[in-house]
């Protein structure tokens, strides 16, 4: 027997039309590439969108053509967020980080037919466009620029295009199953490759990050992605604050420590979401102007994991409860986020800091399980170390372009490419990369733990651990270190800072100090070229 209730499309339009009809009031702040801020509201966002989708209808962009957006977060990328996929097409966010040959390479493997742009990227977009031959329209966000008009001829201006479009466009008839945005990987080894969410997956994403185990949003937020809208969609951030009708603070170009700082005092910030690197900026701010962040309730921290040290800082200081997270492009991102227990509710102080130390436990919508290298499902116990594999509602099954050629397991899994451990619980720990973990003497030392550990130390500003080549054991740990401005530290100092804090045979042999260490686009650090530069240091 089938079951009698209504079917209407899972669709990213339904998500900004919600917003509007029972959040319309509410602001969006928003500032802009010359640090100005604006004031926006769901309804003024949602009647721009619909002008963006109807004008670039009569730009001649059909359904399912994709368009590209290489901005900061600001009102007008969140116009574009809705507007295109709204309106069918398919929203390309592109981090302008990248180099120019990939930057060159996701624009024609996409075929974009647009490219919408702030005007910090104009050099980019100057430098490039006569190697991006399917692009039909490149168009500024902002007002007419006589200034920017000189360097692309037939440039179009966001402003003046959406005067053209009709506020009451009606979205077309969108399939929950159809295309809604795309994102590509940083590329780290080989091309960037394509990950294409679809309506369906995106809504399921957003319903699932708002629950109040996973990053708890609601209408008496005022949410502030600091995650950029061209990695991962913001961390599904855009969709979900619509939703659920949240005050959003967009900040633009300004993510440093000072700029961050006084939004969450002026705008009354109760959420914050971004990287530790961030964060760290944002620690220096605040204490550098006696602020004491009193709006801020939690941090979300994604893309690598936060030291212990930065989440006792955030806590003891500011009375800010940080919520680890983890995921990645092909998950869109969220696979899990740390939210306590019933049972860790009474435990002391530092117990808990023990538990929000790993990246939590999975919504309803994803599974994950670890598994070792032959295949077989690990215990989880909280101490073996596997392979960390996930499936679920949102998690990509093929890479866009690479139809025939599964990015899945023989049974239906991806393999994110990471070591974890699980408890019993379900809370899982990323202990590393798999391509990063240290084997020494057939024992593995997590990376992720060592610079946990560095990063504590106050002369410490960053740290990244490799494994070099050993003689008698395989390989040994090694640490790049940058030092805090004005430090006096020696490598015996740090070196002795890891004692007592993990075993004995898993402490650095050496450590090495740099000015800087070498970042990919999302500013991940690439321990290839560290590998390749000092993976050899202990054979000499």
């Amino acid at each position: 027997m089938i079951g009698q209730m209504m079917q209407i499309p899972l669709t990213i339009c339904s998500l900004i039309d919600h917003g509007a009809r029972y959040h319309g009031n509410t602001e969006i702040i928003s500032v802009e590439t010359n640090m100005t801020k604006t004031r926006h509201t769901w309804s003024s966002v949602a009647k721009r969108a619909r002008q963006l989708s109807s004008a670039l209808s009569k730009l001649g962009i059909q359904y399912g053509d994709r368009c590209a957006t290489i901005a900061w977060n600001n009102a007008r990328h969140l116009e574009c967020y809705f507007g295109i996929s709204g309106g069918g097409m398919v929203c390309h966010t592109i981090n302008p980080r990248l180099f120019a040959e990939q930057l060159i390479y996701v624009i024609n493997h996409a075929e974009d037919k647009v490219v919408l742009f702030d005007k910090t990227f104009l050099p980019i977009i100057a430098k490039l466009r006569g190697h991006l031959p399917t692009v039909e329209f490149f168009v500024l966000l902002g007002a007419h620029d006589e200034e920017a008009a000189a360097q692309v001829p037939g440039l179009v201006f966001y402003d003046d295009l959406i005067a053209q479009g009709d506020p009451d466009h009606p979205w077309p008839d969108v399939d929950e199953n159809d295309a809604s945005s795309l994102c590509y990987t940083s590329g780290t080894t080989g091309n960037p490759k394509g990950v294409l969410y679809s309506h369906r997956s995106t809504v399921l994403h957003t319903l699932a990050a708002a629950l109040p185990d996973t990053l708890n949003f609601s209408a008496r937020d005022t949410l502030m992605p600091v995650v950029p809208m061209f990695h991962v969609n913001a961390w599904g951030v855009p969709y979900a604050a619509a939703m659920v009708g949240a005050k959003i603070v967009l900040p633009g170009p300004g993510l440093d420590g000072d700029s961050l700082a006084a939004l969450i005092d002026d705008e009354a910030v109760t959420v914050a979401l971004g990287v530790p690197t961030i964060w760290q900026g944002l620690l220096n701010a605040l204490a550098k102007k006696s602020s004491s962040a009193e709006s801020l309730k939690r941090t979300i921290v994604g893309g690598s994991a936060c030291p212990p040290s930065m989440i006792a800082e955030f806590r003891d200081n500011y009375g800010t409860e940080v919520v680890h997270a983890w995921g990645m492009t092909e998950t869109s991102p969220l696979g899990t986020a740390n939210a306590l227990l019933e049972c860790h509710i009474n435990l002391s102080i530092e117990n808990q800091a023990k538990v929000r130390e790993s990246q939590g436990r999975p919504p309803y919508g994803v599974e994950i399980k670890i598994i070792s290298d032959d295949g077989n499902r690990l215990a989880e116990n909280g101490v073996a170390k596997g392979n960390l594999m996930i499936r679920g509602h949102w998690i990509v099954d093929n890479y866009f372009r690479s139809v025939n050629d599964s990015a899945l397991t023989a049974d239906g899994w991806f393999d994110t490419g990471d070591v974890a451990s699980i408890n019993a619980e379900g809370f899982m720990t990323i202990r590393d990369r798999s391509k990063d973990i240290i084997k020494s003497g057939g024992e593995w030392i997590s990376t992720v733990e060592l610079e946990g550990i560095a990063i504590g130390h106050p002369a410490v500003a960053d740290a990244a651990a490799i494994a070099a080549k050993h003689e008698k054991w395989d390989e040994r740990p090694v640490l790049l270190v940058v030092k805090a401005p004005d430090a006096e530290i020696t490598e015996a100092n740090i070196i002795a800072f890891f004692e007592e804090k993990i075993a004995k045979w898993q402490i650095p042999d050496k450590l090495i100090f740099v000015e800087e260490l070498p970042r990919n686009a999302t500013g991940k650090v690439l321990k290839n070229k560290l590998r390749e530069e000092y993976g050899s240091i202990l054979m000499y």
